[in-house]
């Protein structure tokens, strides 16, 4: 390749021109916190309330359990709208019938 060319080209990809300077971090956005102040917000105007003692959330979805470990569980009875936050497990039905069972069994025995 011919010199000139090369110079040309690479004058072309500069963005601030001749003689700036770098920049010296990348600029972090921080978008996560207002998206939940705004969910946190629109909870709010529906009018959610914590529910607290709470253990355990499994959602079951077709041989698939979502499995939530002391979770923040909020809910509007009026506005029939559940709200879990937390970290979330995916497991196979298999591995957590068992347990369900268990549960079932001892809530029977309950007078």
């Amino acid at each position: 390749m011919n010199k000139e060319r090369l110079m040309k080209m690479a004058g072309a990809v500069r963005t601030g021109g001749k003689g700036t300077m770098r920049r010296k971090k990348k600029a972090v956005h921080k978008t996560v916190t207002t998206d939940d102040k705004r969910l946190q917000g629109t909870l709010k105007r529906v009018g959610v309330n914590t529910i607290p003692a709470i253990e355990e959330v499994n959602i079951f979805k077709d041989d698939l359990v979502i499995q939530f470990l002391n979770p923040k569980v909020q809910a509007s009875i009026a506005a029939n709208t559940w709200v879990v936050s937390g970290s979330p497990q995916t497991k196979k039905l298999q591995d957590v019938l068992p347990g369900i069972i268990n549960q079932l069994g001892m809530l029977q025995s309950v007078p």
